[in-house]
């Protein structure tokens, strides 16, 4: 029941982060066209993060795409047990909204925090950081962003073994 309230919660921030446009078509770019869109439930598909910007596995799952009316898009990101970015920024910043299980994030040559259901998580454009699941539990966030021309994240190198159970 607190799960579904979260995911509750987290979509209606999600609706609010994108309220500026039309909802998005799940397998074209919006239209804007002056009726709502509905992209319905299972009808954009995961598709498992690239091995060059991810340890372990994560499955990425598009939710909306910048447009000529608005600059943001997001996604939702699931990572299964001990999976991780690698080492990134975002020109725009970035904002993570933590609907299930348990994580990690951490920045460059801070302390690794833990990140739980209905933690949000802003972090600075430029700042080099990663996040993920911890090494016994999967998490899934939603992940909002800005582009800046065309650009949303500068991937860097992968996290260490070491440097992710530290």
């Amino acid at each position: 029941m607190q799960s579904t309230r979260l995911v509750l919660i987290a979509g209606a921030l999600l609706l609010a982060a994108c309220a500026s446009g039309p909802s998005p078509r799940p397998s074209a770019p919006w239209t804007g066209a002056e009726r709502i869109e509905i992209a319905r439930a299972g009808s954009r598909l995961p598709a498992e993060g690239a091995a060059a910007n991810f340890t372990g596995r994560a499955l990425i799952t598009p939710l909306f795409q910048a447009t000529e009316y608005t600059r943001a898009g997001g996604a939702s990101v699931s990572f299964e047990p001990s999976a991780r970015t690698a080492w990134h920024s975002h020109p725009a910043g970035r904002t993570l909204i933590v609907v299930a299980g348990t994580g990690w994030v951490k920045e460059w040559g801070g302390v690794k925090q833990e990140i739980r259901p209905g933690d949000v998580i802003w972090t600075p454009p430029g700042v080099k950081h990663w996040h993920g699941a911890t090494v016994t539990e999967g998490m899934t966030h939603f992940a909002l962003q800005e582009h800046v021309d065309g650009k949303v994240v500068e991937w860097l190198e992968h996290v260490s073994e070491e440097e992710y159970r530290r």
